[in-house]
């Protein structure tokens, strides 16, 4: 498989390199975690001349021997060099009994510099203060983005390729298979049913499977609505299945934890309050529903709100859903003392269309910056203050 240097996520280890917190690299499955683990482990053989690497990855079946956490503790402290700089490397760590006696033990000694990933519904980010005693430093991998995208494809006209990109999606390891058909079954039955669904199923000993596929279906089929729990266990209990909000609720929770979708609270501008009623949920690819559900009742305004969702994330903002005057301004985007407001449309070329996604971030009497992110197809502009962006453009960064 053609592999591509994900600059951020290796810049960000290489940062934290040394710290004494355990490196955890968490997101969907698929995402690269491993490739980037592997990225990384060999930069630090080629940049650091005292390195004396540990690695392990339990899908080999050489590591069988270690699957219990006593076993793993001896073969690294066998492999420990004194006088050299031991870092040491687990990919899929979930699947070693009780890792973390193990890994709580090792990092004690301050000998070594850990980094590990494993299945999300087995390594959660909030399970991670409490399986590990020491500190843990969280890296989140997702999907691939837009830029990504173009940068293994290197097409000749890359804002051209936007429209693939849309409906492809991130998912590095579709990108092999050479039909439409066969990419959306590799996303669909291979990483979402076969791994997603399984681990989370697995993990919380769910009985019921077709209900919890009929209710990722539902969430698929209102990416970028405003819902609540309770409106949702209204509305599948209307097609026949009986269920409860507080089902909904823990449902909803797994799939987060396991990256399968975030969920975006409101917040209220005007108040600055979060309001507690009502939510948007966001795919981790956009790619999972085009593979699951196909064009049915496709809104390409709420999948290029998911994806620039997810682009905000991968950028390292906090998310929120602004709410002003009974008007909703699509993201609140902050990272530390930046913030922005963004609204996502569709098409913005008619006059009544414009008004309606500009009058909310009008009414915003602060001074952080307004954007509006559409298919412009030209370059950036202003209206009243507010940035007319492409998003195409706005998601390559040019």
């Amino acid at each position: 498989m053609k592999l591509i240097e994900r600059t951020e996520y290796l810049d960000t280890l290489k940062r934290v390199k040394g710290t004494p917190d355990i490196k955890v690299i968490t997101g969907i499955r698929r995402s690269g975690k491993s490739k980037l683990l592997d990225s990384f482990a060999g930069w630090v053989e080629k940049n650091d001349k005292k390195a004396n690497v540990i690695k392990i990855n339990y899908n080999l079946t050489k590591y069988e021997k270690l699957l219990n956490y006593s076993a793993l503790e001896e073969f690294v402290e066998q492999s420990y060099k004194p006088k050299k700089n031991n870092y040491l490397f687990i990919d899929e760590v979930q699947l070693c009994e009780s890792f973390e006696k193990a890994l709580n033990s090792l990092h004690a000694t301050e000998k070594y510099d850990i980094y590990v990933t494993g299945s999300n519904a087995f390594l959660l980010s909030s399970d991670l203060a409490t399986l590990f005693t020491g500190r843990t430093f969280e890296i989140q991998v997702f999907p691939f983005s837009f830029a990504e995208y173009v940068k293994y494809y290197k097409p000749k006209n890359p804002e051209a390729s936007f429209d693939a990109y849309l409906k492809e999606g991130g998912m590095a390891g579709s990108f092999l298979y050479k039909t439409e058909n066969e990419k959306f079954r590799y996303v669909n039955e291979d990483v979402f049913s076969t791994l997603v669904i399984r681990d989370i199923v697995k993990k919380y000993k769910i009985r019921n499977k077709v209900f919890l596929e009929k209710l990722i279906d539902f969430l698929m089929d209102n990416v970028g609505n405003i819902t609540s729990t309770r409106n949702i266990a209204k509305a599948i209990t209307a097609a026949g299945d009986a269920t409860n909000h507080k089902t909904i609720g823990s449902y909803i929770d797994y799939l987060c934890k396991a990256f399968a979708f975030y969920k975006i609270r409101r917040f209220d501008i005007r108040g600055k309050r979060y309001l507690a009623t009502e939510d948007k949920y966001y795919l981790s690819d956009h790619s999972f529903r085009y593979a699951r559900l196909g064009t049915r009742n496709m809104d390409y305004g709420h999948m290029y709100e998911n994806m620039i969702a997810m682009e905000l994330l991968r950028r390292g903002y906090q998310l929120y859903v602004g709410v002003l005057f009974k008007k909703e301004i699509d993201f609140v985007a902050i990272k530390h003392d930046e913030k922005l407001y963004i609204q996502v449309s569709d098409d913005i070329f008619s006059d009544s269309t414009f008004k309606r996604e500009t009058d909310p971030l009008l009414r915003i009497n602060d001074a952080y910056p307004k954007i509006l992110l559409a298919r412009t197809n030209h370059e950036a502009y202003q209206y009243e203050g507010i940035k007319i962006l492409d998003i195409p453009r706005w998601l390559l960064g040019v």
